[in-house]
């Protein structure tokens, strides 16, 4: 998700024998075996649960990781690298072995999506261009070989902000759904610095801007259906091959979020769509007006083209709005995290990270802090200390909510104000 103010990514980083990987106001990412990462504001921090510590980012081309909130990060399928961006217009591809900066372009970026081989990153700028850099290669070390430090154009949404960017399963295609209600399916080419011409399907069917997409597949599968959440209170089911809808699921009626005194639903935004491995199901976050607390599971019958709800999973006690969440396929955890960088009254930032166990095999529970992997050790180093009061996360929630309706909302400017910022646009002005 790209509309949060901070993000922390927590990682887990492979160990030295193979294992997996997945994704995150603030932001998450797990590489599915070892190592949690998560940004606050500006920091990316990185806890090895393998080593149960915390580990140091090294960026040698300037000393630091990120100088503003860090607005996307996304694991490589092979754990071997992730990706960040930030507002301060870097992107940067880092190794999960060494833990070191190995490249950095120039750009604002919305979203970022690495494919399955890890051999291209791409990335989308606020203007709703789609950017991909190739890398050359991964050596055993995890360091990547890059032949260019600059992206080139892949596609473009032509001025629409593009909210997530995610590659099929089998690497045929990528997909990117943004703002004004739609999901782009693309041919994925062999040649990707010379663009990506060949348009597979649109979906089209939301309402409100698209916030997150996610497959569901599994292995008796010949191809994988897609996930798509929305500001319009659904979870849609698609055919991308076709761009057909195939089912929607009002999550907002069918979680049993009204009540009894609401004569009509009440809107809530789907923030994230987790898929849950070798299965047809996914988890859900949300977020309404007046607070859901929780996580929805969803459920997928892709024989039948049917999408349903099959649990609810409350989270007691607090202000959490689970922003970003990502599944640990090692330890079949569901890990959550919700929190901003500004917005409230509280400058130095927030976060907090919660844990669900048995997503997949039931029955399913909120962790308390003590027994999460890693323990008090992993979040002194996430959320910056152990506990956080109720007060700071209330504010922090609010915070959230601004976030997602200040940059997801388009903005409305008078007449004049407009001609203005034409005359202000680089390509308009006159050189002499």
């Amino acid at each position: 998700m790209y509309f949060s103010s901070s993000r922390p990514l927590i990682s887990h980083r492979r160990s030295r024998k193979p294992e997996q990987s997945n994704r995150g106001s603030s932001c998450i990412d797990i590489s599915s075996s070892i190592s949690k990462i998560r940004s606050c504001r500006s920091d990316l921090r990185v806890f090895d649960l393998i080593e149960n510590q915390a580990v140091t980012l090294v960026d040698e081309s300037d000393g630091s990781s990120h100088k503003d909130s860090i607005r996307a990060i996304r694991y490589g399928a092979s754990g071997k690298l992730f990706v960040s961006a930030g507002d301060d217009k870097l992107v940067k591809v880092w190794s999960a072995e060494s833990w070191h900066c190995l490249n950095t372009m120039q750009k604002r970026v919305s979203a970022v999506a690495v494919n399955g081989n890890d051999s291209h990153v791409c990335y989308a700028d606020k203007f709703g261009v789609v950017w991909v850099v190739e890398l050359d290669g991964i050596d055993d070390e995890g360091e990547v070989l890059l032949p260019s430090k600059k992206g080139a154009p892949l596609l473009s949404h032509y001025c629409s902000i593009i909210t997530s960017l995610e590659f099929s399963p089998d690497g045929r295609y990528i997909l990117s759904a943004d703002r004004d209600f739609k999901i782009r399916v693309t041919v994925f080419p062999k040649e990707p610095l010379q663009g990506a011409h060949e348009i597979q399907s649109f979906c089209l069917g939301h309402t409100e801007f698209v916030t997150c997409i996610a497959f569901v597949w599994n292995p008796e599968l010949t191809q994988g259906y897609l996930m798509s959440g929305s500001g319009d209170s659904t979870v849609r089911l698609w055919d991308t091959t076709s761009g057909s809808l195939l089912n929607t699921c009002e999550v907002s009626t069918m979680a049993g979020h009204l009540e009894s005194n609401e004569s009509e639903p009440m809107q809530v935004t789907v923030t994230d769509i987790c898929a849950i491995p070798n299965t047809c199901s996914a988890a859900v976050s949300i977020q309404r007006q007046v607070y859901f607390q929780g996580i929805v599971l969803l459920s997928s019958d892709l024989s039948a083209h049917t999408l349903s709800i099959t649990n609810v999973i409350k989270i007691p006690g607090e202000s959490f709005i689970p922003t970003s969440i990502s599944l640990s396929t090692s330890t079949t955890l569901l890990w959550m995290v919700s929190g901003a960088s500004n917005g409230s009254n509280h400058p130095a930032g927030y976060s907090r990270v919660r844990v669900i166990s048995g997503i997949e095999t039931g029955p399913s529970s909120v962790l308390e802090d003590e027994l999460i992997p890693g323990g008090t050790k992993l979040l002194e180093k996430l959320q910056g200390k152990v506990s956080v009061e109720e007060s700071v996360m209330s504010a922090a929630a609010e915070a959230v909510r601004a976030a997602m309706s200040s940059l997801l909302m388009k903005k409305q400017y008078s007449d004049e104000k407009r001609e203005f910022r034409k005359r202000s646009r680089n390509d308009k002005k006159t050189t002499h």
